[in-house]
């Protein structure tokens, strides 16, 4: 083989070896990792100018024109500009000014190498945008581009290490307010003259002009347009501006201040932690209506789910401090994301690990009734849990060949798992050197771009421990480690295994032991690092229990021996420590699902529990066990035999819950559990406000799930009550989303079915949140055997959401459409669906099955399923 050939064949030649220079060959679809590294090499000093065009009409296209400058270092290669459009949309290229010849493979326009020198180029491209990642409603819009969705809008080099800076000029209707990431300068208002046989004046349109951004990423560029409103405030001499389009002045009103406060307690101390000041300028943020995410971290111009910020007056202090830990989140971000950027999405954990990390030491402060530690074992561990014990489970880490399967990363690996992993770390190097290591990480790659290695080189340099290693285990490979506590011989043998035996890993990280000694619990802290160790505990007898984990920070499957798992299951509610009497729930339902512990016996526990239980946060999470019990792992007859007891229980907490914001809790549970005939006519009631439930007052969402709870139960007159509803409802956008559930609610299953049908057009699946709503409802577990005939059409539908939607579309998506089934033929469903597509995309099988677990286990436990040999099943018994 020649010189050439090797060179082409290793794919060197793509990194500008000069041995050779071989025929241009089209690049793939999407961004592949090589295309991306050869551009970063050669390309620099990268502006955008974007005009852009708004029309009135939604069904008419977006149009602009995009002015790109950069100096190349290297034209001996085509330059390839990604654009994920039909090629109609291509109305024009010019190079510095001149028309130029180009290409256009799928995904990419290319202009020849022949056409390039080296130096400052400027290409200008004239285009007609998709309406992928726009958002587009009757009137407003908003653009979301995570992972890789801005080249569906216009050209760019959409890659997270080419940041570039952007100036938006953004022409739309008058009467239309506009934001993005820059400051606004300016606005020219005119009036548009068309003929077309006669003079005919469109209404007077604005084009609203945005200074320049700093260097930032194709993803984290946005802008949004349309009717909404403005709140300004002014805090620590900064002026935050938030957009919104709320109708309920009351809600506004009640939630107004606490917004404006979080953001800018969470900027002070960010800028004291990281000792960087706030890099962005402008702090801008959008309430958006049935928002995709809970928030994006655009620099500038964040957005929101709006339900997110305006609360209920019955939130409970744990959707308040979810409050405060979603803006401390977000705003975690400007510095951990916006101005240091991972180089590739294979680190994209990276700014999620630290935005979730930062905000539970921000937010916490500001809540003193609440444990936090407490709050960050429930918001973390259960969730992790629920993906690394599956089949499905992922690594922190993850390779990316082509940033088109960007998206499949995220999860909550990601979001759950991986600040459990760096508060282990936090412990293992010390508070004040993680705090130094992460001030020189971020001034060392300001408004530029880092790896894991470059963080993990930072930090290696204060710790003498074995971070390589230590990462090996924790962020570079799946699954959790499984944990058993035995007495033996006066004290305890504290072993760990790997659930993948091949693998043989070991997972360093302090364990806290909780046991009884002489009436009373005591703890036990013990470093483990290897596959076992033997803790003495001299005076000790034979404790009646031994929790591992105790301390909620600990992570693996902990499993229990017979004595401490009857133990708990009784005493439970007895242990003083509220983290110690959360880590045994959670540890419990994990006996359950893996057979130890039959599903009614701790559904039993859990209703004494909510009795029994005065701290918050342990209640709802009792609470929520409840339900999943309930719904899932209970066969039908048996849940109707139980109804009764369950409603009546819940009705009685209510009853003596003592805030609204438990009250509520209690409530959205009953209104989600009620089977009975006496409970469903008691629903209906408060719906028609002849009754109401003492010391809560519903709101209009509260409403809205009453008459939706009640058409799914198939009451007599369902249609009637969701007419009313819809008229009572004066908020524009939520009136529409009752438009689009009215067919999922329907009690006619060919009606479901016929909405199912839409959602195979990409089209109609545009407004996610609705049509995950949809779905949940249609595959509810009082309509699942309906259902069922539909369950391969929506698993088959994984791919092209994947391909057409947002980053958490197609798990959620699947979530929506299992959540709700149970059965034997659901599971083999599932797994006939994955044995037919031997290669399907090895992420996206993952999602399946992720989603898939609790269905399989529940399959398994109330109909005696058995998977089929060499196919995925729940994890083995110990």
């Amino acid at each position: 083989m020649s010189q050439c050939a090797l060179l082409v064949a290793t794919g060197l030649a793509l990194l500008g070896a000069s041995a050779c220079t071989p025929a241009p060959r089209d690049p793939e679809p999407g961004v592949a990792r090589a295309l991306a590294e050869q551009r970063a090499q050669t390309i620099s000093d990268l502006h955008y100018q974007v005009d852009l065009y708004v029309p009135a009409e939604r069904d008419s296209a977006v149009t602009g024109e995009i002015t790109i400058s950069f100096a190349l270092s290297d034209a001996r290669r085509p330059l390839v500009l990604d654009f994920r459009a039909p090629r109609d949309h291509v109305r024009r290229v010019r190079l510095d000014g001149d028309s130029v010849a180009y290409s256009l493979p799928e995904d990419h326009i290319v202009i020849p190498a022949s056409a390039l020198n080296e130096g400052v180029h400027t290409v200008t491209v004239g285009f007609r945008s998709t309406d992928a990642a726009l958002n587009r409603n009757a009137d407003f819009l908003y653009a979301l581009f995570v992972p890789d969705r801005a080249s569906t809008a216009f050209p760019v080099f959409e890659q997270p290490d080419l940041k570039a800076r952007f100036r938006l000029a953004i022409s739309v209707p008058a009467g239309w307010q506009a934001l993005s990431n820059g400051a606004e300068t300016r606005r020219e208002r005119v009036t548009v003259v068309a003929s077309t046989g006669g003079m005919l004046e469109e209404p007077t349109r604005e084009t609203i002009f945005f200074a320049e951004t700093e260097p930032i990423s194709t993803y984290l560029f946005a802008f949004a347009a349309g009717r909404m409103q403005a709140e300004r405030a002014v805090r620590d001499g900064r002026t935050f501006t938030m957009y919104h389009r709320e109708t309920d002045a009351a809600k506004l009103a009640r939630n107004r201040d606490a917004i404006f406060d979080l953001h800018a307690t969470a900027l002070r101390w960010l800028e004291e932690y990281t000792g960087i000041p706030y890099p962005f300028g402008k702090f801008d943020f959008f309430a958006v209506p049935s928002f995709q995410f809970g928030g994006m971290e655009h620099p500038g111009a964040i957005w929101y789910r709006a339900d997110g910020l305006f609360l209920d007056p019955t939130a409970t202090r744990n959707q308040e401090l979810g409050r405060a830990s979603l803006i401390a989140h977000e705003t975690a971000h400007m510095w951990f994301g916006d101005l240091v950027t991972m180089r590739w999405f294979n680190d994209v954990w990276m700014k999620e690990v630290f935005a979730n990390f930062m905000a539970a030491k921000i937010a916490g402060p500001a809540f003193p009734d609440i444990n936090l530690d407490l709050r960050f074992f429930q918001a973390h561990h259960p969730t992790a849990y629920g993906v690394d014990r599956t089949a499905g489970a992922n690594p922190i880490r993850q390779e990316l060949e082509n940033l088109r399967e960007a998206g499949s990363l995220y999860g909550a690996i990601i979001y759950q798992k991986a600040p459990i992993v760096m508060k282990q770390l936090e412990q293992l190097v010390g508070e004040e050197a993680m705090r130094d290591g992460l001030r020189e990480y971020l001034a060392q790659h300001r408004f530029g771009n880092a790896t894991w290695p470059d963080l993990i080189a930072v930090l290696d340099a204060r710790t003498p421990e074995d971070l390589a290693a230590w990462s090996r285990a924790w962020v570079e490979e799946p699954r959790r480690p499984r944990i058993t506590a035995r007495w033996a011989d006066s004290g305890v043998v504290l072993a760990q295994r790997d659930p993948l035996p091949d693998r043989a890993l070991r997972w360093t990280q302090p364990i806290v032991l909780a046991f009884d000694s002489a009436g009373t619990v005591a703890n036990r802290r013990v470093a483990l690092r290897e596959a076992q160790v033997f803790v003495p505990m001299p005076g000790v007898t034979s404790p009646s229990f031994i929790l591992p984990g105790a301390d909620g920070v600990g992570y693996g499957r902990f499993l229990l021996d017979s004595a401490s798992r009857a133990t708990l299951l009784a005493r439970t509610t007895t242990l003083r420590d509220p983290v110690q009497r959360a880590v045994a729930w959670q540890t419990l339902h994990e006996e359950m699902l893996d057979g130890f512990l039959p599903p009614a016996t701790l559904l039993e526990s859990g209703l004494a529990a909510l009795a029994a239980e005065r701290e918050e946060l342990v209640q709802l999470q009792v609470l929520g066990l409840v339900r999943g019990v309930y719904w899932r792992f209970l066969s039908d007859s048996v849940r109707r035999a139980l109804a009764p007891r369950v409603e009546a229980a819940l009705w009685r907490e209510l009853d003596r819950a003592p805030t609204p914001g438990r009250k509520g809790a209690f409530f959205s549970a009953i209104v989600g559990s009620t089977l009975t005939a006496e409970g469903t006519a008691r629903l209906e009631r408060i719906w028609n406000k002849a009754e109401t439930p003492r010391g809560l007052p519903l709101a209009e969402q509260q409403y809205i799930g009453l008459a939706e709870a009640l058409a799914i139960r198939g009451v007599p007159n369902a249609e009637r009550i969701l007419d009313e509803q819809e008229g009572r409802v004066t908020n524009p956008d939520r009136r529409q989303r009752m438009r689009f559930m009215r067919a999922a609610l329907s009690a006619d299953v060919r009606v479901r079915d016929s909405l199912f049908a839409t959602f195979r057009e990409v089209e109609n699946r545009r407004r996610e949140s609705w049509v995950l709503d949809a779905m949940a409802a249609m595959n509810h577990p009082l309509r699942a055997t309906a259902a069922l005939p539909n369950l391969t059409a929506s698993l088959d539908l994984v791919l092209p959401i994947q391909q057409t939607g947002d980053i958490f579309f197609p798990l959620r998506w699947l979530n929506a459409t299992l959540d709700g089934h149970q059965s034997a033929a659901a599971a083999s469903a599932v797994e006939a669906f994955l044995a037919a597509h031997p290669d399907y995309p090895p992420r996206l099988r993952g999602k399946v099955l992720q989603a898939a677990d609790d269905l399989y286990r529940s399959a398994t436990i109330v109909e005696g399923w058995t998977p089929a040999a060499g196919r995925a099943r729940p994890a083995a018994r110990p």
